[in-house]
């Protein structure tokens, strides 16, 4: 390596924190801006894969106060017609802000210097002198997505609320069930409490509502002692950053590619984007040309959401025939067509 970055990393997500996680193990100047926790829990289901790729990033396995499930059913097809499946799938549920608070902290047990904002003097060691080869450079890496817009495969929202499970209920087993208007999906948190989620094919205007009203249309409606009191509805559909990688920024995590929830991989995805920035900018600072890396950094994410988007053009219309899915799976058509994106 021919010099080392000095990188800002903005925020605490996995994504931003696993970077920062491998520049700083290569010896890279890397300082973690803090942003301000969110003040809601945030449920997130991490499968095997996704556990795996954690150990191998911070060691022994950082979970405290998780829930672990052993199995999934799933339903999949038009109501009343799919096959009920029960898989054995290990996973483990926790609270994302405090998962990522943990990790903040055993990086600055082992890198004391790496909070904080990238100091003046640093900037300026950052660019190199007249006549220097430009090795060290600064960078920024982030998940906040920059105003040169997004490529968003569809409209649909997914609905969430919590609630509590009806007695005598399993609570090492997610459910995943279809009716006709969407996909439902209930993942135990532990403490006789769950959480129920609904994929829907648009913006929803009273979340709650909608998401009681497919519950009691769902064979779910029996798990639950009552459906979620409050519910939120957040945009959901696949989404790509139409420039992820620029001179000197980076975006990571869901800023720069977002799949859609029915995956169960977007934890695992968000991480492989760390790696794969940590890649870029060692390459970077060891000389090599910026402009293919950041070609082949935003190349890579498209072939990604290519896939992803095939994916769900071939699941979707095995449950859903109705008018009201028809924008959402033609939306997913386009990693088929190559249009549009």
């Amino acid at each position: 390596m021919t010099g080392a970055a000095t990188i800002e990393i903005t925020g605490t997500g996995l994504a931003e924190l696993a970077c920062a996680r491998l520049l700083l193990a290569r010896g890279h100047r890397a300082r973690v801006r803090l942003r301000a926790p969110e003040a809601a829990p945030r449920p997130l289901l991490l499968n095997a894969p996704t556990l795996e790729l954690l150990r191998s990033l911070w060691g022994r396995e950082p979970l405290a106060d998780c829930h672990r499930l052993t199995y999934r059913e799933v339903c999949w097809g038009p109501e009343g017609t799919g096959a009920l499946r029960r898989l054995p799938q290990p996973a483990v549920v926790v609270d994302g802000g405090r998962l990522a608070q943990r990790l903040l902290d055993r990086l600055a047990a082992r890198y004391p210097d790496a909070l904080g904002d990238v100091t003046g003097a640093e900037a300026m060691a950052a660019e190199p002198a007249f006549g220097e080869a430009p090795a060290v450079r600064r960078w920024t890496v982030t998940a906040v997505g920059w105003s040169s817009g997004h490529r968003t495969a569809g409209r649909r929202h997914l609905l969430a609320g919590e609630a509590p499970l009806a007695a005598g209920q399993d609570e090492r087993t997610a459910r995943l069930v279809c009716t006709d208007l969407a996909w439902l999906h209930l993942t135990p948190l532990g403490g006789g409490r769950a959480l129920l989620q609904a994929m829907v094919p648009g913006p929803v205007a009273r979340p709650a509502e909608l998401l009681a009203r497919l519950l009691t249309q769902s064979a779910l409606a029996p798990v639950l002692e009552h459906a979620p009191r409050t519910a939120v509805a957040l945009p959901a559909a696949p989404r790509l950053h139409s420039s992820p990688a620029v001179p000197g920024r980076l975006l990571v995590g869901a800023g720069a590619i977002r799949y859609d929830p029915l995956s169960g991989t977007g934890t695992a995805q968000a991480l492989r984007t760390a790696f794969l920035a940590a890649d870029t900018l060692h390459a970077a600072a060891g000389g090599a040309p910026q402009r293919p890396l950041l070609t082949h950094y935003a190349t890579r994410l498209r072939t990604a959401f290519h896939d992803h988007l095939a994916t769900c053009a071939r699941l979707y219309p095995q449950a859903f025939t109705s008018p009201a899915w028809r924008h959402e799976i033609d939306a997913c058509g386009v990693a088929v067509t190559g249009n549009g994106v």
